[in-house]
């Protein structure tokens, strides 16, 4: 943990509405047995101490929701507070199951020769960091970028699920992390995140706004494919400025986020996993309506790095794009831990751990 720690208000005062309550009480509920099994990366909390209201969570009736966070957390402060919050989506876009005249950009299952190197094995400083790349002769170099694998770097490495129409809406689609083919015939099939080649993420529209590239009201998802399908070749090369790329796989089910469990519309969100337990709530006071409120922190993006960044999920459909595309939020966030956390970490810190202070 990089952050300081600070204590939040009392959750009673906090603008939560029981119907929001019972949404996230629902979504903690699935996430309490990867809280209990999990190692937390942010080293806030222990499997232990989430049993309590675990246990709690099982029994809550209707209309105990609100009670049953106020009664079981505590709020907490991370770093300086200051949120930003973003939104994701469910995207369907066209596909084919097999390559045709339309249908020309590769959908790719996570490669045989991607290999995930845990480095806390080999160095207790370096616990909880993972590095992913490929072997050549003797050497672990990073992993094939963007360009290279647009290129043909994975042809025998990895299958191809499906062929996309459109460059633009699938590299939306990757960013997103899941999505919907819909096929010529109008058969639907869902694919997920599978892995990553490991490489930094960059967000194009930063790079583009900094080139004076989209005008006024252009900087949000659906101007930036708007410019890029304007502009094809420029945009090639853009969206290779993003060396990331996102493997995935079938779906049967719903969408699932990075604790392998299905994420909510309105209720799932994003964080980074260094400052945030992965299935804690989180709540965010923002400076738009629909962004502000309690959270469940079930995933996590490339793009979602800091103590007070956030991705809210929307679901799928026109509404989930038009709002997920246009969220740009800031304002206050707190996550929600087991009443107690913070006594205990002062109390470890004062016997001489490595909390830092706020």
């Amino acid at each position: 943990m990089k952050a300081g720690l600070a204590p939040g208000p009392s959750i009673r005062s906090l603008p939560i509405s029981e119907a929001q309550a019972a949404r996230a009480l629902a979504a903690f509920r699935l996430s309490c047995p990867s809280l209990q099994r999990r190692a937390d990366s942010s080293g806030l909390t222990r499997g232990a101490d989430w049993q309590p209201a675990c246990a709690a969570a099982a029994t809550v009736g209707g209309g105990e929701a609100r009670t049953f966070f106020a009664q079981w957390f505590e709020a907490v402060q991370v770093g300086d507070g200051k949120a930003f919050a973003t939104g994701y989506y469910e995207p369907e876009i066209a596909g084919s199951l097999d390559r045709r005249s339309g249908y020309e950009v590769p959908i790719y299952g996570r490669p045989d020769n991607l290999i995930d190197v845990d480095l806390g094995l080999f160095s207790a400083d370096l616990k909880g960091r993972k590095i992913r790349g490929r072997i050549d002769g003797t050497n672990f170099i990073p992993y094939f970028d963007r360009t290279e694998i647009d290129g043909g770097a994975l042809d025998g490495h990895a299958r191809i699920i499906a062929w996309a129409a459109d460059p633009a809406e699938f590299f939306f689609l990757q960013i997103q992390g899941s999505g919907r083919l819909r096929l010529p015939n109008g058969r639907v099939i869902r694919i997920g995140y599978d892995s990553q080649n490991g490489r930094d993420y960059t967000g194009i529209g930063a790079l583009m706004k900094q080139r004076g590239l989209l005008g006024p009201g252009q900087t949000s998802m659906q101007g930036i494919v708007q410019w890029l399908h304007d502009h094809p070749q420029e945009g090639q090369a853009i969206m290779r400025e993003n060396r990331s790329f996102v493997f995935f796989r079938e779906l049967d089910g719903p969408p699932l986020g990075a604790l392998g469990l299905p994420v909510a519309a309105g209720v799932s969100a994003a964080a980074d996993p260094k400052f945030v337990p992965l299935g804690a709530p989180v709540f965010l006071s923002m400076d738009r309506a629909d962004a502000t409120g309690l959270w469940v922190a079930q995933d996590t993006g490339g793009a979602i790095r800091g103590s007070n960044r956030f991705d809210t999920y929307w679901g799928a459909g026109d509404d989930a794009r038009a709002t997920a595309g246009g969220m740009a939020a800031h304002g206050t966030a707190f996550v929600l831990l087991p009443l107690g956390t913070l006594d205990r970490l002062a109390a470890e810190r004062a016997d001489g751990g490595a909390l830092p202070n706020p």
